[in-house]
């Protein structure tokens, strides 16, 4: 059989659920047939899904209709829903577009007639409603070719004419033959040269088996993966949660096969679920082709490509509104921000979001009526009722012409300085990076960590702080230090090199636009345009006698309620269709800068200043200077260098600081950041200092234990010893590298220091009884994954490529603080400060030596007296 995921698509009101309930009964899969106006729909299972009558949450059954073995994927149909429809597109082999015989092509029809082209899915498509008086098969299939495709062809009535405009070899079959072979037209279908046309109704039945036999006669099963015995390969199109809170990952596997208990990313699959409505059956393993739920993986995201997937999706819908959450009186926000993650989670397009400067959440969401089903989710979930304040819009910016960003980034023994071009993009390009460095300058591993840290966050614009789009960032030059720089330092330059571009370019600010199509009578066709005058819209007349079509592209904050509008003084007769248009230059800038009231140079949070370094101490250098101050050469502007000339007070400053920081900077540093401002902070400085200074140094010697689950390390989940469990965590090759013995050893053999390391660890774990874990850089690894291993009594950790021991070790501390008691060794400044941040203790390498080596002398002294 030919085994296919077939996705249900269409405009709200099509009668898409209808034909998915009038599919899954003829053939056979459902014994009655459901109604959304009767609430008993098969795949409408969701009580708000019933309520409105509206799918909002995709769902998938089963079936088998002769040599067809298909996934069919329900998706919502309302505009409000369409990132949850758009994700769905992603797995799909054939699509089902659902058009109402009424109605015609509507807007939203375009934006996924566009996602199905953008994606190269094969499209069959049904005419419904053809059972209600007004409805014109000539008319609809008129305006199919015109606005859709000219390959829209009637199937109903197949004319080889027709078949033969579309491809030359089908053309050569008719002037032969007279006709087409079935193989050569499923051909043409599945390379979307043909799309083939079925009228029919949905609530009579009618059309429905001629759509399913044109779809057995036609469709083919991709060969990509077909081969049981290749490497697995899937992709993540969905997360969601089942009635008992099991985290579920929705994937359809694209090559070989799925087995239970596989290992994947490390984590591994415990359960594997074949879903067709709200029931599941539970199988051992999946095969290529095959749309199942998996349980066990905590690390997916939806868009993911897993195995021999190489490429991750992103979605082409965004957001345009913002709303803050109204929490209830005494509910903390940081307590619900956690919860809100989790919905997040699942539907990504939720942009949930922090704002610090007011301590408020807030969340983006495609449309008002997304608001209403949030609302009921977090009532139904955690029994929390929140409101909404009035939605505005979302922003973006990008940039107008090309500029160098240049982040350095150097205090106290770190080390890194990156140089980006950005230049502006094509609209809707979003976010672009690149490589072009010179090995011989930067290292090609440095430069995959500076793409790493540019693609992992969401940088923003300096006019309204918004995020930042249709922007293309290249890395063309940069340095690093042989011994002073660290992962964490390139991260710091990379995020201030945007910033500091940023601040040099001539900004845009972009807001979201509609296409719009207003049909009314001619009387009012004044009152339109004064109206779409006054928003900034262009447009232009279609004058047909006594009705006038109106098109045109306008602002989301001024078009998008203009419905109402029309109603009144229209009597109701106005139609307004809508559908995204991207963003495009804010009609309005000057005056939505001023209402947002951003400023750049005091967002803290995203710096666009240097740090120097000079005569061993740090200092700023704010961002117009940094060009001057740089250590590299201006790729865009460059000028020669002279050794013999003098240097300037700006380039005498050019030197690395050799200095170490000690715990007591540390704690300094963190009383200046979170106690400042804060009342009685004398005090809970000298709190946090005695609390230092009694813990500092000794372990509670409760032997802990740790495991190794699904080749990654975890800590004890014992719950009555868990405040007793100590961990030691030790940067290895920052150890390695300041103590003196070992650093003068690295010299002659790394493997040499990196074991007596190892050793000096072992005797010490003896003594302490402490979990023990030694973290080693395998960034520089090109493909290398994390490896844990154990090494006697302790336990030795090397990083994945593109990942530093200290971005492992803050990760351990920040998932792990609260639970255990945790030290780290390191003279990192930078990640000391993260850790103590954390509440973990912290040992500098000065004061980690000094420790060990009063331990090996108490072993010596304690050896010579049970001897003698």
């Amino acid at each position: 059989m030919k085994k296919l995921v077939i996705g249900m698509l269409a405009h709200v009101d099509a009668g898409k659920t209808t034909l998915s309930e009038s599919i899954l009964y003829t053939s056979g899969a459902i014994r009655k047939l459901g109604r959304v106006d009767n609430k008993d729909a098969f795949l409408d299972n969701n009580d708000y899904e019933r309520q409105r009558g509206i799918t909002i949450f995709s769902k998938q059954a089963v079936f088998t209709y002769k040599d067809l073995d298909v996934t069919l994927l329900d998706t919502p149909g309302h505009v409000d829903f369409s990132a949850e429809m758009e994700r769905t597109l992603w797995v799909l082999d054939y699509a089902v577009l659902v058009i109402n015989g009424m109605d015609g092509v509507q807007g939203h029809t375009e934006t996924l007639w566009g996602l199905l082209k953008r994606l190269k899915v094969p499209v069959f498509i049904f005419v419904n409603k053809m059972d209600q008086q007004g409805t014109d098969r000539h008319r609809i299939l008129e305006q199919l070719k015109n606005k859709l495709s000219s390959g829209c062809v009637d199937f109903d009535r197949l004319d080889y004419e027709e078949l033969a405009v579309c491809n030359e070899e089908a053309l050569e079959q008719v002037l032969e033959e007279g006709i087409v072979d079935d193989k050569l037209i499923g051909n043409m279908i599945s390379q979307r040269e043909v799309f083939p046309v079925i009228f029919g109704s949905a609530l009579r039945l009618d059309g429905v088996d001629r759509l399913l036999d044109i779809m057995n006669k036609y469709c083919e099963v991709s060969e990509n993966g077909d081969d049981k015995q290749s490497d697995m390969s899937a992709r993540v199109y969905k997360i969601s949660r089942d009635d008992k809170g099991e985290r579920l990952t929705h994937i359809k596997v694209t090559g070989g096969s799925l087995k239970a208990k596989q290992l994947i990313n490390g984590e591994k699959i415990n359960q594997i679920r074949i879903y067709s409505g709200e029931k599941y059956t539970s199988v051992n393993e999946a095969v290529c082709g095959s749309i199942c739920a998996i349980t066990g993986l905590e690390g997916t995201y939806a868009g993911q490509a897993l195995g021999r997937e190489n490429n991750d999706n992103a979605p082409v819908l965004s957001p345009v509104l913002n709303y803050k959450i109204n929490l209830p009186a005494g509910t903390d926000p940081l307590m619900m921000l956690p919860k809100l993650k989790m919905i997040e989670e699942e539907e990504p397009q939720l942009h949930i979001e922090w704002n610090e400067s007011f301590k408020e959440i807030h969340v983006q969401v495609m449309g008002p009526v997304m608001i209403e089903v949030l609302q009921n989710i977090i009532k139904e979930r955690f029994d929390c009722d929140v409101t909404f304040s009035e939605g505005s819009i979302v922003y973006k910016e990008t940039i107008a012409d090309k500029v160098e960003g240049i982040g350095h980034f150097e205090p106290l023994r770190h080390y890194a300085e990156v140089h980006l071009i950005l230049e502006p993009g094509e609209a809707g390009s979003g976010m672009q990076y690149e490589l072009d460095c010179s090995e011989d300058m930067l290292a090609k591993n440095w430069q995959r960590l500076i793409y790493t840290h540019l693609c992992e966050k969401t940088h923003k614009g300096v006019l309204t702080g918004s995020a930042l789009t249709d922007v293309k960032i290249t890395v063309v030059a940069g340095r690093a230090h042989n011994k002073h720089t660290e992962g964490g330092d390139f991260r710091q330059a990379t995020y201030r090199a945007v910033r500091n571009g940023l601040m040099q370019a001539e900004s845009v600010l972009l807001e979201p636009f509609y296409e719009f199509t207003l049909i009314l009578d001619r009387q009012y066709i004044g009152r339109a345009m004064t109206d779409f005058e006054r928003m900034g819209a262009q447009f232009e007349i279609n004058d047909n006698g006594d009705e006038a079509v109106i098109k045109g592209a306008g602002p989301v904050a001024t078009v998008g309620n203009y419905q109402a509008e029309v109603n009144a003084y229209t009597r109701g007769k106005g139609v307004l269709r809508l559908k995204m248009s991207g963003y495009r230059p804010c009609h309005n800038t000057d005056e939505v800068i001023e209402q947002i009231g951003y400023e750049a140079e005091r967002d803290t949070r995203n710096p666009a200043d240097s740090v120097f370094c000079a005569h061993g101490s740090g200092f700023n250098v704010p961002w117009y200077e940094v060009k001057d101050y740089a250590h590299v050469d201006s790729v865009l502007n460059p000028v020669g260098t002279n050794e013999n000339v003098v240097l300037t007070p700006k380039e005498a400053a050019r030197t690395v600081s050799d200095e170490w920081i000690g715990t007591d900077e540390v704690d300094r540093i963190l009383a200046q950041t979170y106690f400042a401002n804060s009342r009685g902070d004398n005090e809970r400085r000298k709190m946090s200092k005695r609390k230092a200074s009694d813990e500092m140094g000794r372990y509670v010697t409760a032997s802990g234990s740790g495991s190794y689950n699904n080749g990654q390390y975890k800590a004890s989940q014992s719950k009555k010893q868990t405040n007793s469990i100590s961990y030691l965590l030790v940067d290895g090759y920052n150890i390695i590298h300041a103590w003196s013995e070992l650093e003068e050893l690295s010299r002659i053999n790394m493997d040499s220091a990196r074991d007596k390391l190892l050793d000096i660890m072992c005797n010490y774990q003896g003594m302490k009884k402490c979990e023990l874990i030694v973290v080693f850089d395998a960034y520089r690894v090109s493909g290398h994954h994390e490896e844990y291993m154990d090494y006697h009594n302790i336990h030795v950790v090397y990083t994945k490529e593109a990942e530093t021991a200290d971005h492992y070790i803050e990760k351990f501390a920040h998932e792990n603080g609260k639970k255990y008691n945790i030290t780290v060794a390191t003279s990192d400044g930078l990640e000391q400060v993260i850790i103590r941040g954390a509440g973990c203790l912290l040992y500098s390498a000065r004061e980690f030596e000094k420790e060990v080596k009063a331990m090996e002398e108490h072993i010596r002294s304690d050896y010579l007296n049970r001897t003698y």
